[in-house]
């Protein structure tokens, strides 16, 4: 697992370069080569055209232009380039789709993603928890 603790610090994964294993940073990622793991990035994450990447991503922003197999959360924007193939759920405060871009899965929108989704699962609780006390 590769960690960095700087939030203005730009990691970069180059052509070429296959990467297996979970990522986490507080900066910024840059993917031009291929990762197989999970990704989680305090700021932003940009696959490039020719990045490949087979797991989950999460980041405020996320801009794709590579191939995408997994789920991506972006809390803040999440954009699909031209050139963009993603194939798996997705969950952003706001998505920008380019012509050309394909995307097969689920999107959901919300400002704050994660935290609808826990708010989600709350209410769902406590409905559970009523309809059992009439029984």
């Amino acid at each position: 697992m590769a960690r960095t603790n700087n939030s203005d610090e730009l990691n970069f994964i180059a052509g070429g370069t296959i990467i297996e294993g979970k990522i986490s940073t507080l900066g910024s990622l840059r993917i031009d080569g291929k990762v197989k793991g999970n990704i989680t990035v305090g700021e932003g994450i940009a696959v490039g055209a020719t990045g490949e990447v087979e797991g989950t991503l999460a980041a405020k922003n996320v801009t794709i232009g590579g191939k995408i197999v997994g789920n991506i959360t972006a809390s803040e924007k999440l954009t699909l380039e031209q050139h963009a193939r993603v194939r798996g759920d997705i969950r952003a405060a706001v998505l920008i789709v380019d012509e050309g871009a394909i995307f097969d899965g689920n999107c959901s929108m919300s400002k704050e993603p994660e935290q609808t989704t826990q708010g989600e699962i709350t209410k769902e609780k406590e409905s559970r928890r009523h309809a059992t006390k009439g029984l």
